[in-house]
């Protein structure tokens, strides 16, 4: 589904629950990058991205709340970014988003506590995903230096072993999340990010 997409959110949302009779978890996961200087930042640009990681995380959750409330328990698990606490050049309103989906997050947590709904983030580094690797080229021209200098020098020059973040490592993160069996964890956010931040 287009996830700025009232329509589309909403018929999908009603199609998991007919086909499962329940919503257990929603994981807000839908995201683009744009790489830009914010000067040269096309004001429809700003509001795509923002569409997609604002609007669809609100749309889902919104969604996602209604059959919750019902059930009286479920969990929402935010793709936050290692963005959510900090910012990179280039990226405004990716880092805007990021930082906007703890807010929402903690709202959630707040009103959904009485109806037995939690709500979380995770916040990765770089994982080489499609939209990382699309990054790689663009900041290397941006930056005027090479795509192996991003990588070591951008990327993962902060972390503690200069790897990416794994796929799996942020499935086992939303597992821990979406499991957990209690009000106590919830309003949280985790940094999955081979200790590029630390808090």
């Amino acid at each position: 589904m287009d996830v700025a997409n009232e329509a589309e959110v909403e018929a999908g949302i009603a199609k998991v629950i007919e086909t499962f009779g329940a919503l257990d978890v929603l994981v807000s996961n839908a995201g683009i990058q744009i790489v830009e200087p914010l000067v040269d930042f096309e004001f429809a640009k700003w509001k795509k991205l923002l569409a997609i990681h604002l609007d669809g995380a609100f749309l889902t959750t919104r969604a996602a709340l209604r059959q919750m409330y019902k059930q009286n328990s479920g969990s929402i698990i935010y793709m936050g970014s290692i963005h959510s606490k900090e910012a990179s050049v280039l990226k405004a309103p990716y880092v805007t988003a990021k930082h906007g989906l703890i807010g929402l997050s903690r709202v959630v947590a707040k009103e959904g506590a009485a109806h037995g709904v939690r709500s979380n983030v995770i916040c990765p580094g770089f994982v080489r995903t499609p939209l990382v690797e699309k990054q790689i080229p663009e900041q290397a021209k941006a930056l005027g230096i090479t795509e192996q200098e991003v990588i070591k020098n951008v990327m993962l020059k902060e972390t503690v072993d200069g790897q990416f973040t794994t796929v799996e490592d942020i499935a086992e993160t939303a597992l821990f999340f979406a499991a957990f069996p209690s009000n106590a964890l919830t309003g949280q956010s985790l940094v999955v990010t081979h200790g590029w931040f630390m808090e």
